[in-house]
């Protein structure tokens, strides 16, 4: 492939002889459409590249020039803005920000892309790169999520399926709807946390999504759970991954069971494991209303979230002695140091650590 015919390259963008109105406007947009082109080349997603193309138009009208005369302060006058005031935003999104206007800058200075060519040509001066260590921001905390989301306790988990439990006792009477949402409710909190599961990945599943597992057979189809629409990384879609049911909560398999039979009764056909009241999946936000309903009922911290449970999950299984190659297998995270901000162990485990070390170093120093 040549040069010219390189997706985002200025050849491909900008039409040879063409006399434009506003000629520094006319590049601008042919950079952005090349910029967004080599994106799709590469498999990112359509909403990723609109959010990217967003970020960086907002960084050039912020800095009221265009980019073959951007500078390195403006990054920095730019970052300070967006640090400032009532709407300051999270250093997350301040860094998605820098990661945007630098990729974007990247490919226009690439002299493959022909962008340098044609701005000294055109304008006299070309784009060149205004992102470095000096003024965009690191990555300096492993976690940056909101300090009062944390995983549940033991304790906690108990009360929160009790209160579910209680839901459906209140409503079992009633004979509508409402008492077999409160049973389906009860039984998605159950997997959520036995397994570990996003919330897109908890709505998502079909009955078709419980496997057998070879190594695991008393637990006959609930040996896995088959995840068809993990959470994929940015600008892909979704990802696959198998979460094995562990002998620490396989009382899971009894709840599936039980879940399966009911359904069966009760007639429901629907392909999703958890139908909504007009049938089909739910969605994100009715699933987080319903639990924030057992939440209250549990008299638990409202920052305990749906995906705390998910937090709770790497927790236990660590205290249970799971290694974290296992764990981030199970979660579906890449890097196990992802995995590892989700634990928060306990200082009952932390304190029976200590008192193990102590242990084995008095025994390594009492004479033979």
């Amino acid at each position: 492939m040549s040069n010219a015919a390189l997706p985002g390259s200025a050849q491909l963008a900008l039409v040879p002889g063409v006399q434009h109105l506003d000629e520094h406007d006319a590049v601008w947009r042919g950079m952005l459409e090349g910029w967004a082109r080599q994106q799709r080349s590469r498999g990112v997603g359509s909403s990723t590249i609109e959010s990217s193309v967003r970020m960086v138009s907002r960084f050039c009208d912020f800095a009221g020039s265009y980019p073959w005369q951007w500078m390195a302060a403006d990054v920095e006058e730019f970052t300070v803005q967006l640090m400032s005031g009532t709407s300051r935003m999270a250093p997350s999104t301040i860094r998605r920000y820098h990661g945007a206007i630098c990729a974007f800058c990247g490919m226009v200075t690439d002299n493959r892309y022909g962008w340098v060519f044609e701005c000294e040509k055109r304008f006299g001066e070309g784009p060149h790169q205004i992102c470095h260590e000096s003024n965009t921001l690191a990555h300096l905390a492993e976690y940056e999520g909101k300090p009062g989301r944390r995983p549940f306790t033991f304790d906690e988990i108990q009360h929160l399926f009790d209160a579910a439990d209680e839901e459906v006792a209140r409503t079992a009477g009633l004979r509508t709807k409402g008492a077999v949402s409160a049973l389906r409710d009860a039984y998605m909190v159950r997997v959520t946390y036995a397994y570990g599961l996003r919330r897109g990945e908890l709505v998502m599943l079909e009955p078709v999504d419980l496997h057998h597992n070879p190594a695991a057979a008393a637990y006959g189809q609930f040996g896995s759970l088959h995840v068809r629409f993990a959470k994929g990384s940015r600008g892909t879609g979704p990802k696959r991954r198998t979460v094995l049911t562990v002998p620490e909560l396989d009382w899971v398999v009894t709840s599936l069971q039980e879940w399966l039979i009911y359904r069966q009764d009760a007639g429901i056909e629907d392909s999703a494991l958890w139908p909504s009241e007009r049938g089909g999946k739910m969605g994100l936000g009715y699933w987080d209303r319903r639990f924030s309903h057992i939440r209250e009922v549990a008299g638990l911290d409202v920052h305990l979230t749906p995906h705390s449970l998910r937090h709770s999950y790497v927790t236990h299984l660590t205290e249970f002695g799971y290694p974290m190659e296992f764990l981030r297998q199970q979660l579906g995270h890449v890097f196990a140091a992802t995995t590892q901000t989700y634990a928060g162990v306990s200082d009952d485990f932390r304190q029976r650590l200590i008192l193990k070390s102590l242990s084995r170093i008095n025994q390594m120093g009492s004479p033979t």
